[in-house]
């Protein structure tokens, strides 16, 4: 199913907040901030994207790790997240489709 992701999956959502399963226990709402192509090439029929999104997290974070989105029309999608740090607004998390 990744692979039939694309980045017009998201960019309507741009702006939305979307809930991630960090853990059985723990769902955090996370605010989609940016959906960007990336110059790239990729064996896919899709051009190369990632996503950024926010969480309300200040002193903390969850590590690189596969995580669950909860799209609201995809449903469930694990996912490799990264956290790139907090922007003063709240943790930020990175997604990359290549």
């Amino acid at each position: 199913m990744l692979d039939e992701l694309h980045a017009s999956d998201f960019t309507p959502l741009e702006g939305s907040v979307l809930p991630i399963r960090f853990n059985p226990q723990v769902t955090l709402d996370a605010r989609l901030i940016e959906v960007s192509e990336v110059k790239g090439e990729s064996p896919l029929s899709r051009n190369p994207f990632h996503l950024v999104f926010q969480t309300e997290q200040k002193n903390e974070y969850y590590p690189q790790a596969i995580y669950t989105l909860i799209h609201p029309e995809k449903g469930d999608i694990e996912l490799f997240m990264v956290p790139l740090g907090d922007d003063g607004k709240g943790m930020r998390y990175e997604i990359v489709f290549s």
